[in-house]
C-alpha cells in the first residue's frame, strides 16, 4: 500500500470523504482480495481509480478482472485527464453511485426477516 497518495487523491478525496458526494460513503486506499483500490463505496461496490503516468497495464486488467468478478464496477480516470477540474469526474461518479444496483438484495417472503 502506498503511504503517500498523489495530489490528484488527495484533491478527489476532500470533494467525497465525510459522505459529501450525495451521501455515499467513499473509503480510500481499500484492501479488495490481494490489491488495493484507490477509493471504494463498498454499498454500491463502486471503485474509482485515479491513474497517475506510471501504470502497469497488464496488471491493471488483473486487478479489475479480479474486482469485477467480486461484482465491483471499476471507474478509471486518468490523472492527466482530471487535472484539477473535478466536476466531469463527480458528476460520472455520482451518476455511477446513484445507478440500481446490479444485483440487488432479494425479497423476503412470508415471516422471514
Amino acid at each position: 500500500m502506498r503511504h503517500k497518495p498523489s495530489a490528484i487523491e488527495n484533491e478527489f478525496w476532500q470533494y467525497v470523504r465525510d459522505r459529501k458526494l450525495d451521501g455515499f460513503k467513499l473509503r480510500r486506499q481499500v484492501l479488495i482480495g490481494p490489491y488495493i483500490a484507490d477509493f471504494v463505496c463498498t454499498e454500491k461496490k463502486v471503485v474509482v481509480e485515479l491513474d497517475g503516468p506510471l501504470h502497469d497495464v497488464d496488471y491493471d486488467a488483473r486487478r479489475d478482472a479480479y474486482m469485477q468478478k467480486h461484482g465491483y464496477q471499476i471507474m478509471r480516470f486518468k490523472n492527466d485527464d482530471v487535472g484539477w477540474d473535478f466536476a466531469s469526474v463527480l458528476v460520472t461518479v455520482r451518476e455511477a453511485l446513484r445507478a440500481p444496483s446490479p444485483n440487488p438484495l432479494p425479497h423476503m417472503r412470508g415471516g422471514e426477516g
